[in-house]
Parts: structure tokens; C-alpha cells; sequence
């Protein structure tokens, strides 16, 4: 069965430029022309994975609301910004709300494919990597609880509230305790093209926040300055 991509942007040429050579390249494709529409038709039918423009019809961060509201109905689900805004400002404030990609206008539609594809793959490893572990499953580390089929962590019995980067990036580091998490491997573990060790370094400082909420005296994400991070049982 064919994979579903949501295209959300007011233009009508690259709604369709977008539209056709995403069918071509196999994809059944919905198009929505702004923000109240699209989260109406999502709210009905949830894609595979959606592709945001920002500024839609007379709303200039219409994207990245659409992206918090999708947030809510699927965490997990694919989001790339599609857009001619290419700040660096921009480009943060869309992967802290947990966009898998962030790509800028004008873009090769081969490419476009080529990294819906990507994304698919990646969904489908953590597919596979769900269905090795029984729903019961629980990874225990001491206070901390990883969930993988519900993607939940709890800390000393309390669930986080968490974007499925900060899961991944949290998991990633706890199942091998000790070891040093580089800064390239977490850029990879975020699933994401453009990242920085600026923006690596602020989802650790939100996820130690998170812990702190429940254990003020938490410290069991360990910095290795200029390398990583590491996960630190404390024996």
C-alpha cells in the first residue's frame, strides 16, 4: 500500500508542482492550502508524514502552529518544513518543535523525494526495532523506566513529558550506560539534516529540566566537554 504524504502551502503552482512529483515517485498525496484546513484533515485522516510550509495565507508562523497541533495528535509522526525562510532562527524554532527536517525553497523535487524516502526507511527501522521487543518490555536503569512501544520514560515513577527527540536522545544514551554519546552520533540520533552542537547542547538542557521537575537533584546526564554526553548511573 502506498505511503500517504499531507502537503500544507497556500501557493497553488508548487502546491501542485509538489503534489505531481510526489505521485510520481509512488506517493498518494492530500493538499491542504492553510492551517485550519489541514489540521481539519489530518484530525480525519492522519498521513504517513506531512511537509509544512511556515507562512500560510495570512498567518506568517501558520507552520509551526500546524506543527505543535500535530504534535498533540501524533507524536511520532514525520514532519518536514518545506519553506522559503531560511534563518537560523527559523530553522531552530522548527526542530525544537521536533520536525524531522527543515529544508528551504527553491528545492530539486528529486530531492524532496529522495528525502521522503530517507524518512520512511527511518520509520520503518523503528518499526522493526519495536516489534523485536514484546509491548511489556520495559528497559530499567536504576530510577529510570524506557518504554520502547509506548515510547514512554519515567524517572523514580513519574512519566516525562517528552518530544520523540528527547526520547530517542535520552534512550540512546541510558541503554549503554557509561559510554560516551559524541556529538556526531547524536545529530544522528535526532533524525534530523541540519544540526548543530548549539542545538544538540539545548535539547540537554531541556531534558535536564524535565528530570529536575520530578528530582531536583538529578544528575545523571554527564557532560564530556567538547565530545558529548554520557548517561551516569552514579556508582
Amino acid at each position: 500500500m502506498a505511503r500517504r504524504v499531507a502537503i500544507v502551502e497556500d501557493d497553488f503552482d508548487q502546491r501542485e508542482n509538489y503534489r505531481d512529483a510526489l505521485q510520481k515517485s509512488g506517493y498518494e498525496v492530500d493538499t491542504y492550502k492553510n492551517r485550519p484546513e489541514a489540521l481539519e484533515g489530518m484530525r480525519e485522516s492522519m498521513p504517513d508524514l506531512a511537509i509544512l510550509d511556515i507562512m500560510l495565507e495570512n498567518e506568517m508562523d501558520g507552520g509551526f502552529d500546524l506543527c505543535r497541533d500535530l504534535r498533540s495528535l501524533s507524536p511520532t509522526l514525520p514532519i518536514i518544513f518545506l519553506t522559503a525562510r531560511d534563518t537560523d532562527i527559523d530553522r531552530v524554532s522548527g526542530l525544537r518543535l521536533d520536525a524531522w527536517d527543515y529544508l528551504t525553497k527553491p528545492l530539486n523535487m528529486q530531492f524532496l523525494s529522495v528525502r521522503i524516502n530517507s524518512l520512511f526507511r527511518i520509520v520503518d527501522s523503528l518499526g522493526q526495532s519495536a516489534d523485536e521487543q514484546s509491548s511489556s518490555d520495559t528497559l530499567t536503569i536504576d530510577d529510570l523506566e524506557i518504554n520502547e512501544d509506548s515510547m514512554a520514560i519515567c524517572w523514580k515513577g513519574k512519566e516525562l513529558s517528552l518530544t520523540l527527540t528527547e526520547f530517542w536522545l535520552i534512550e540512546s544514551m541510558a541503554r549503554h550506560p557509561g559510554h560516551v554519546k559524541t556529538y556526531e552520533n547524536m545529530m544522528q540520533i535526532t533524525r534530523q539534516s541540519y544540526v548543530e552542537r548549539n542545538t544538540i547542547n539545548g535539547y540537554i538542557r531541556r531534558i535536564r529540566n524535565k528530570f529536575k521537575e520530578i528530582d531536583p537533584d538529578f544528575k545523571n546526564i554527564q557532560t564530556v566537554f567538547g565530545v558529548g554526553y554520557k548517561w551516569n548511573t552514579g556508582e
